[in-house]
């Protein structure tokens, strides 16, 4: 079986559960937390080592995660340190949020400008969003700044990818003068 496949069921398990113990939002909160722990290269690697043996896996996610996350996600944890799948713990983190924008009808939204977007180009682009993917979704806005796109802005939703910065229009100018 596949490591897609591994973190899609018990990502799944784990958002059943949550929705079974109307515990939903906590548990994609402690998933959101787990994965900005992630940013730390110690905290994958130990996740990942095959030399580490569990005992010692689980006594460091308890330290860093105890008191912090709800009993139902440690114990989830702690699953999946017994199982072995440890290691698929970051890629579980992100089917969780996957499979949780899905059920609850969650459209990602990623949109990467030079500068920072004023009110007025937000709601035009969320605008054009709906009424591409449709009104019962809801839209989740993920902003992000990279100057050196020069002008303009990119917008990353549903596998689609909708390119206006200048620089890529630099780029592909650059490209059909080289080709002449």
């Amino acid at each position: 079986m596949s490591v897609s496949q591994v973190a899609s069921r018990y990502a799944k398990s784990l958002l059943d559960l949550a929705v079974e113990q109307g515990k939903t939002e906590i548990v994609k909160a402690d998933m959101a937390n787990f994965h900005e722990a992630l940013k730390s290269r110690e905290l994958v690697l130990l996740l990942k080592s095959p030399i580490i043996y569990p005992d010692k896996k689980l006594a460091c996610l308890k330290a860093i995660f105890e008191g912090k996350i709800d009993a139902l996600t440690l114990a989830f944890f702690n699953l999946s340190v017994k199982k072995g799948r440890e290691s698929l713990l970051i890629d579980i983190a992100d089917e969780f949020n996957t499979q949780y924008n899905t059920k609850f009808n969650i459209a990602l939204v990623k949109v990467t400008s030079a500068t920072a977007l004023d009110a007025s180009t937000t709601e035009i682009i969320l605008n054009k969003v709906k009424s591409m993917i449709g009104d019962n979704k809801t839209i989740q806005l993920d902003t992000k700044i990279d100057p050196a796109l020069i002008g303009g802005f990119i917008i990353e939703f549903d596998g689609k990818l909708y390119d206006s910065s200048v620089a890529y229009q630099m780029n592909k100018l650059k490209h059909s003068f080289s080709n002449n």
